[in-house]
């Protein structure tokens, strides 16, 4: 889609004013403050690196930096609408790739990652869903550490969360548990804005089916199990909120610098130190800004470097800095010098299929990603200069996301009989499903579409992430072994199932004309051998499974005197001083969310243990 240069105009100008820095942006090391030093170094500026380091810096004493390999965000317009999410936007991608996946046929699939101010929180899907009540209690069980429980860590979702109304839906009476939200906190939150044409028959066939369908009031009380509507981080002028627009803030800070195109390298040990098991002190970071030449600068954190680089970027820091498996090191040639063997493994991911099936409607959103008419129209009403009556900034469906409503389901009994249950608890689920009104990303040239993405959010599955030699810029080696363990797969099945019986409720009779490619048509699902069945299916998942983009695990929490794992419930790296990992990295399971809210939520308790623990010394 082309934009007009008036419309460019316009959009910069409704960003710039959403998202004023408080924080001073530079794009050259040489710009920084001259003999500046800073307390805290925070290596990476994606979702959990700017709420840190806003918190800190709300203390005038601390002086914080934040490196951010990316681009600054002020002014790209593109990301602040979000329809536009379903748009791919590869100059704001790391393009990472993964090794063949044996349990996808031998593909090699895509593996997104912000690459820009904000990370992830950027670019992603804005779904705001916390997981369950049993999720952080697990991590609070395997940890030791009560501060990460459900009940502990509601005062971090109330510091995170400002519930707003939605930008052109005024009554959301019914859509969601007052009781369970918080419109005091720093990221803007909102239920659907624009009605999808499919969200009536949605509920009415969750009525209809009931049971696992049933409807939920609200899928983020902890108890997520069931079908609810869908909050996302979407202001109330129908912009996306990010960690860059929310957490950069308003107020100018004369102690917070970020510095942008900015590629961290490594740490290195600054100092011995008597309080560690290694006997080593990391606070100094190098990094380059043109990874064309062996130009590095370092920069030394009087206090603590935090590495905020996320599932990929912070264990591929830590081994480059000769932090991890001694064995693994040496092989790439790299000095090891504390021996964590749990850095880079662990790694867990939700299989992800976004299964379109044809309809027999045109009111869909197939042709807002097609046809640049139909686009610029939209584009016009998000802008609020339709010419109508009441035009209000954030209108239409430009101003929402791509799914109105989520549902959650645990697994037959039959399937944990067989295989166990890696979900955290009963009351969490194995499975998400969630309708769209429209082919997901990029549609065919023709046709109209209602989408039904599965999801194994509790995969048995594990993978790794390991550096591809010593070069410290180089594309590291991703494994999250997809549908490797017999339950993925399994479960994968199970939620086409429950989707083929969604549309067995009466409310969509004559709207589905057809499958995706590869599956039985709805009444052939009913009545195929079960062995048949069962090799298409598997075949068909092998064939369309792709990433969620909500991985985690690679530098895992554990206990205190665990044997395993890489950082300590406080965060800090195992045998070290002066150094910490914060982001979905060292999540010990992904939740059953998407992982946005849960990074945010350890952000915000890694703040207050930071601060608390620099006040008390």
């Amino acid at each position: 889609m082309v934009l007009s240069r008036a419309w460019s105009l316009t959009i910069a100008v409704l960003w710039m004013a959403a998202s004023p820095a408080s924080a001073a942006i530079y794009d050259q090391y040489s710009d920084l403050p001259a003999g500046r030093e800073y307390d805290f170094v925070i290596a990476g500026g994606g979702t959990a690196g700017l709420a840190i380091a806003d918190r800190l810096s709300t203390n005038s004493s601390f002086r914080v930096l934040v490196l951010e390999a990316g681009t600054s965000s002020v002014g790209v317009f593109n990301i602040t609408v979000p329809y536009f999410s379903t748009r791919p936007s590869l100059q704001f991608d790391w393009n990472l790739t993964t090794t063949v996946q044996s349990g996808l046929g031998d593909r090699i699939t895509f593996f997104p990652r912000g690459f820009i101010l904000g990370g992830s929180s950027s670019v992603n899907g804005m779904f705001y869903t916390r997981g369950s009540a049993a999720d952080f209690d697990r991590f609070a069980a395997v940890t030791g550490d009560e501060g990460w429980s459900w009940d502990s860590i509601q005062q971090y979702l109330a510091l995170n969360e400002n519930l707003v109304p939605p930008a052109t839906n005024p009554n959301t009476h019914g859509e969601f548990d007052p009781a369970v939200h918080f419109t005091n906190g720093t990221v803007d939150v909102s239920l659907p804005s624009f009605p999808q044409s499919i969200d009536s028959k949605v509920l009415q066939a969750g009525d209809e089916l009931g049971g696992s369908f049933s409807f939920n009031l609200d899928v983020n009380s902890g108890l997520p199990l069931g079908l609810g509507w869908l909050p996302r981080t979407i202001d109330s002028q129908g912009r996306r909120s990010s960690s860059a627009t929310a957490y950069l803030g308003y107020a100018a800070k004369n102690n917070l610098d970020v510095l942008v195109n900015a590629r961290v390298a490594r740490v290195t040990p600054t100092s011995h130190s008597k309080n560690s098991a290694s006997g080593l002190s990391f606070r100094t970071v190098e990094f380059s800004q043109d990874i064309t030449n062996s130009t590095f600068f370092q920069v030394t954190a009087t206090k603590e470097v935090i590495i905020c680089g996320g599932v990929v970027g912070s264990p591929q820091i830590l081994l480059n800095s000769g932090i991890g498996n001694s064995t693994t090191l040496l092989a790439a040639g790299i000095p090891p010098l504390v021996d964590l063997p749990s850095v880079g493994q662990n790694l867990s991911d939700q299989a992800f299929i976004a299964n379109a099936f044809l309809a027999n409607t045109t009111d869909t959103y197939d042709d807002i990603n097609r046809n640049d008419t139909v686009s610029n129209e939209d584009l016009t009403t998000w802008l609020g200069e339709s010419g109508q009556p009441g035009d209000v900034q954030g209108a239409g469906p430009l101003g929402d996301t791509f799914a109105n409503q989520i549902s959650y389901h645990r697994v037959s009994d039959e399937l944990i009989e067989k295989y166990g249950d890696f979900s955290a608890g009963v009351t969490s689920p194995h499975l998400e499903i969630y309708p769209g009104n429209g082919f997901f990303i990029v549609p065919p040239p023709t046709g109209f579409y209602m989408s039904m993405t599965t999801v194994v959010v509790s995969p048995a599955s594990r993978g790794s992430i390991t550096i591809n030699g010593s070069d410290p810029f180089a594309p590291p080696l991703i494994d999250p072994a997809y549908l490797t363990a017999d339950f993925d797969i399994a479960a994968m099945k199970e939620a086409i199932a429950m989707v083929y019986r969604f549309f067995n409720a009466s409310v969509w009779d004559g709207y589905i004309l057809a499958p995706p490619e590869g599956l039985p048509s709805l009444s052939e699902f009913f009545t195929l051998n079960a062995t048949d069945l069962d090799l298409q299916l598997e075949t068909y998942i092998r064939n369309s499974t792709g990433t969620s983009a909500h991985p985690v695990g690679t530098v895992a929490m554990s206990a205190v005197n665990a044997s395993y794992g890489v950082v300590d419930p406080d965060l800090r790296v195992k045998g070290v001083n002066g150094l910490r990992v914060v982001d979905a990295s060292v999540f010990p399971f992904v939740t059953c969310s998407h992982t946005q809210v849960p990074v945010y939520v350890f952000a915000e308790r890694a703040a207050k243990l930071i601060a608390a623990y620099w006040q008390e010394v």
